[in-house]
This record gives structure tokens, C-alpha cells and sequence, in this order.
């Protein structure tokens, strides 16, 4: 028993960080349907209180769902579609940037597909938005991923059965199918029926996704904010002390201008995949040369 436990510990361990938000996904979805099943909640209801309400009176009592909605599913195969595209998208950043830049664009396009939603709700609160429900699902924070992608090297080209196509048409394809999405949304007879709410996050995922990849390209990361209140967040949880930290610092020696050894390598290391990146984003992937292919391919393990 004792080694299933280190087992799965293990592999825990060795999932990416997109496999661990799909992990967490689908364990909300269950959590949901059992409290359906064994409780007198409807199934609609049974992740309530994770859900981002459309009105923000009632948002800053809950400011958590601003995130949480994008853990929701109700419906099976609107997971595991998002889950799937995630998971290809998921690997392909896994591969050529950082974790910490990845879950940025995600959680960013999560982020901003909710202000999206109650910000036409508060200005149109007798409108478009008026028969929907709260808003839930990962489609806003998968559109970002998926949409920086696309952005950012547009005419690298991907496998589709039997031909290739471009990421650039790949990302037109559906920003296209959402704006029709949001248009038959709004003429809908029965707007309770139609996927309005989703459709405007939807196209607030890809608005960030677009932005984040342009400036990316300028030298700017606008996730950096996002990114140091993140830390500063997870540095609650940390068992390390901080007299930790300094020792380990002061171990290490500052070189290169204050920074230490292994920071200036990382430094260096991430340039190189920036100039390789932009090189396949101009020229396509088939222009590298192919110690540039190999050494994208070891820093992406």
C-alpha cells in the first residue's frame, strides 16, 4: 500500500502544470456530480458557490469565482473538449516557454473573460446578459493559450491528418466561430437557451491572448504584475523561512551585475529561445537550422 502511495506521488509530481489544471478539473466536475447525486441539490446548482455571478454586488462576496468559474462543467463534453485542446496547447507552451509565462496567459484570459462578462452585464444590465446565468467553464483562459499561440509565431505550421496549416489560420478559425457564436447568441428567441455569457468571455480570452503574444513580441511581458502577486500569494504557503532564503543567496555569490551564476544562464538561455522563436514566427519551423531544432527540443524537457 505504502508503495501505491509513493507511486502516485510520484507521477503527481511529474505532471506539467497543464496536466495538473486538467487533473483539478475533471476532480471538481466529479465533487459536482456526487453532491448532485447524493444530496437534494440540482446538478446546476451543486457548484453554486464556485461559480461567478453576473451581478457585481454579489461578486464581492464571492471574488474567488474569478477564478473558480473556469474550474465549473456541468455538462461532460463541455470538459472534455476544453480539456482536450488544452491539453495539446498545454504542451505545446510546456515546451517552449516557461511554466510560470504559460499559466500567466491562462490564468490572465480566465481572469479577463470574467470582467468581459459582468462588464457588458453592468452596462447593459437590462440587455444581452439579462436571462443568463452565472458564468462557468475554461473556455476563456484555453481561447488565451490558444490565441497567444497562434499570435506569436503565426506561421509555424502544425499537423492536421494529412496536410499542414498554419497556426495563424488555426487561431482565425475560431475567433471567427465565436464572433458567429455571439451573434446567433444575440438573436436568439430564447435567450436563456443561447451561450451568450460564454461567447463574450470567450472573445475577452482571446482579446488577452492576442495583446499578451503582440507585446511578448515588443520585449514586454504584461503578466509580469499578475506573476509577482502570484508569488507573493504562494510565499504565504512556503515552509521555507526566509532566513533560509538569505543563506541560500549568500551562498551562491552575486556575479554578472548582482545576479547569481545560474540566473545569468537562465538569462542567456531564454534570449536564445526568444531570437529562435521569433525566427520561426517570421520563417517557420522547417528555417531552423538544425542545432537550433535540437536545442529547442532539450529546453523543453
Amino acid at each position: 500500500m505504502t508503495s501505491l502511495s509513493h507511486d502516485i506521488q510520484d507521477k503527481l509530481k511529474r505532471l506539467t502544470a497543464f496536466e495538473k489544471i486538467i487533473a483539478a478539473n475533471f476532480v471538481v466536475y466529479i465533487i459536482g456530480w456526487l453532491i448532485a447525486n447524493f444530496s437534494s441539490v440540482s446538478r446546476n446548482q451543486s457548484l453554486a458557490w464556485l461559480e461567478l455571478p453576473k451581478e457585481f454586488s454579489e461578486f464581492i462576496f464571492k471574488p474567488w469565482t474569478i477564478i473558480t468559474y473556469g474550474f465549473v462543467h456541468i455538462g461532460f463534453w463541455h470538459l472534455f473538449f476544453n480539456m482536450l485542446v488544452l491539453y495539446f496547447i498545454g504542451r505545446s507552451l510546456s515546451n517552449l516557454f516557461s511554466n510560470k509565462l504559460s499559466l500567466n496567459i491562462y490564468f490572465l484570459g480566465i481572469i479577463t473573460g470574467a470582467l468581459a462578462y459582468m462588464l457588458v452585464f453592468v452596462v447593459f444590465p437590462n440587455g444581452i446578459l439579462k436571462s443568463t446565468g452565472p458564468l462557468i467553464g475554461a473556455s476563456a483562459g484555453v481561447r488565451a493559450v490558444l490565441i497567444f499561440l497562434c499570435a506569436y509565431m503565426p506561421n509555424y505550421e502544425v499537423r492536421i491528418v494529412n496536410f499542414n496549416i498554419k497556426l495563424l489560420y488555426i487561431g482565425l478559425v475560431f475567433v471567427f466561430l465565436d464572433v458567429v457564436g455571439l451573434l446567433n447568441s444575440m438573436s436568439a428567441e430564447i435567450p436563456s437557451n443561447s451561450n451568450i455569457g460564454g461567447d463574450i468571455a470567450h472573445l475577452g480570452g482571446i482579446l488577452l491572448g492576442f495583446l499578451y503574444a503582440t507585446q511578448l513580441k515588443k520585449g514586454t511581458d504584461i503578466g509580469k504584475g499578475f506573476e509577482r502577486i502570484m508569488d507573493s500569494v504562494s510565499s504565504l504557503f512556503s515552509k521555507k523561512s526566509r532566513l533560509k532564503t538569505v543563506h541560500r543567496s549568500k551562498s551562491k555569490g552575486k556575479t554578472f551585475a548582482g545576479h547569481t551564476k545560474d540566473e545569468f544562464v537562465e538569462f542567456n538561455k531564454q534570449k536564445q529561445i526568444d531570437i529562435i522563436l521569433d525566427k520561426i514566427s517570421k520563417s517557420g519551423y522547417e528555417s531552423l537550422s538544425k542545432e537550433e531544432k535540437e536545442f529547442l527540443f532539450r529546453s523543453g524537457k
